[in-house]
């Protein structure tokens, strides 16, 4: 299903494609790449409370704002809860900015292969 208008990429319409997700839905299954290029699925946390952040790249001001956010906000979060940020940059930028922000207990993962 592609949603065109939704959003916006320098004054620019972009047309989402796949089915809206609203908040109580339960998330689709999805496989992305830790890392260390091991395959890591959304049910490889069944049974925790999850947060996912989408962010198409780490290396965009608002992006690095939205995990740098859950970096702070996970500190007070039970140690059930996983926060995953799911991007489309490949593992060594990941790696870099990971490094780089001190970002721990949140686990960024690569959405590179499958899109």
């Amino acid at each position: 299903m592609d949603r065109v208008g939704i959003i916006t990429m320098r004054e620019k319409p972009l047309t989402l494609v796949g089915t809206d997700v609203k908040e109580g839905d339960r998330a689709p299954g999805f496989t992305v790449l830790d890392g260390n290029l091991a395959e890591v699925r959304l049910e490889d946390f069944k049974g925790k409370m999850k947060v996912i952040s989408v962010t198409p790249s780490l290396d965009t001001p608002v992006c690095d704002l939205q995990l740098r956010r859950f970096k702070h906000e996970d500190a007070s979060l039970p140690h059930d809860v996983e926060v995953l940020n799911i991007s489309m940059d490949i593992l060594f930028a990941i790696s870099r900015f990971c490094t780089a922000a001190e970002i721990e207990r949140a686990r960024a993962l690569s959405d590179h292969r499958d899109a």
